[in-house]
């Protein structure tokens, strides 16, 4: 089985999941087709199998960064570099999850929305819990939709970087960073009440 699995997540990596055929990957394992069927069920299944070990790293990776941090600035900041940075160590796991000849229906699509759906969640709950607790409800649709759009930048930007390599992994996610950090610090500052004092009057 692990065999398997790695032999699978290495071609899937390599040639993206339209390209490779159930035979090609028995074949590398050295088992007949037959029996990976009987294993796996199907192509999407064995996909998913090999798509769960990238998904789950790359979401702990995220979670183990944000949640060490004290402000939502803070977060955005740790979020990207981990991001980059498990990006730019194991390019084959981004291979796997975010392979762009995946199908747009079924299985693997529900399931790649699943961990994107994690992270967008992780993210946002964080954002949340480093505001004022006051200033939480109604800020959460806000939040909501800047982590959702956040993680489109992250993989636009990450593609990007993979397809050019014109600056480094880092750089890619200061990049990110010095980009929204500014209006996300602006908006998450501590609201002040308006100050009763109108200063002293002239007669």
């Amino acid at each position: 089985m692990e065999q398997t699995l790695l032999a699978a997540h290495g071609l899937f990596a390599e040639r993206g999941y339209a390209a490779v055929k159930m035979d090609e990957i028995a074949a590398a394992v050295g088992v007949t087709k037959p029996l990976l069927y009987n294993y796996f069920g199907n192509k999407e299944q064995l996909y998913i199998a090999c798509m769960e070990r990238s998904g789950d790293a790359l979401t702990q990776t995220v979670a183990d960064a944000v949640t060490a941090t004290a402000s939502p600035g803070d977060a955005l900041g740790a979020g990207v570099h981990a991001f980059f940075a498990f990006l730019d160590t194991d390019r084959a796991a981004w291979a796997v999850l975010f392979d762009e000849t995946l199908p747009q229906s079924g299985d693997v699509a529900d399931r790649v929305a699943d961990y994107r759906g994690q992270i967008i969640a992780m993210v946002s709950g964080t954002l949340l819990a480093q505001l004022p607790e006051h200033q939480r409800e109604g800020a959460r649709v806000e939040v909501e939709a800047l982590s959702t759009a956040l993680m489109g930048a992250a993989e636009a930007l990450a593609r990007w970087w993979l397809r050019t390599e014109a600056v480094s992994a880092e750089e890619a996610a200061e990049l990110l960073i010095a980009t929204v950090e500014p209006g996300l610090r602006a908006r998450s500052a501590p609201t002040t009440s308006p100050s009763t004092d109108k200063g002293t009057s002239t007669e």
